[in-house]
């Protein structure tokens, strides 16, 4: 008895025959089993916006519909937290997404003369 063993992906799926090559009365050889392999999920990380006394409201709500995709409410609503509780959410992303958002507000903010903090931390 000889085995012959391929092994190929299928989306998410290890597809792993072993074939042999004796067959039963009906025509039909060989096992074929799947082994499925788990994927860990990124770390996420919450992208935040500081108050400060400078930063206009205005200049905060650009910079969330700008660079977070938020629409004039969600914007608003953000600010006003921001602004009332010192820090707000502007979104949750993986490392690389949040490092780029916070390196864009940032220059976007410098650019227009304004200090507005953005900081990434940790969601977990």
């Amino acid at each position: 008895m000889t085995k012959i063993k391929t092994k190929f992906e299928v989306d998410e799926f290890i597809f792993d025959p072993i074939l042999s090559e004796d067959g039963d009365d009906e025509g039909e050889s060989g096992v074929a089993t799947i082994s499925r392999t788990k994927v860990k999920r990124p770390k996420q990380f919450k992208v935040l916006l500081h108050n400060d006394d400078y930063t206009t409201m205005e200049f905060v709500v650009y910079v969330l519909q700008r660079f977070f995709g938020k629409n004039a409410d969600q914007a608003q609503a953000v600010m006003l937290k921001v602004h009332m509780e010192g820090v707000g959410i502007c979104g949750v992303y993986t490392h690389e997404i949040a490092e780029t958002k916070v390196s864009q507000v940032s220059k976007s903010a410098k650019e227009n003369g304004h200090p507005l903090m953005c900081t990434m931390e940790p969601a977990d």
